[in-house]
């Protein structure tokens, strides 16, 4: 995997707590970052499905109003 080398500034809360977790795991400064940008990543491409599932609710009519309430009727009338 390439990796571009970049600059950031933290503040001192954000590098103490940093170092700490590294530390605990054993890992880099760096790769804790990254972790972090991973996870981060992964939560918004996870809050952009659940958006896309959420907005589809309502988007279908079966135009049957009674269809929870017959559904095992209207499924042997389909059939």
């Amino acid at each position: 995997m390439h990796m571009r080398r970049m600059q950031v500034q933290f503040t001192e809360r954000q590098v103490e707590g940093i170092l700490r977790r590294a530390g605990e795991s054993g890992r880099s400064f760096a790769a804790v970052v990254r972790e972090a940008v991973d996870a981060m990543l992964a939560g918004d491409e996870r809050n952009a499905r659940v958006e896309r599932a959420l907005s589809a609710i309502g988007g279908f009519h079966s135009g049957l109003g009674n269809l929870a309430d017959d559904h095992d009727r209207h499924t042997d009338e389909a059939n």
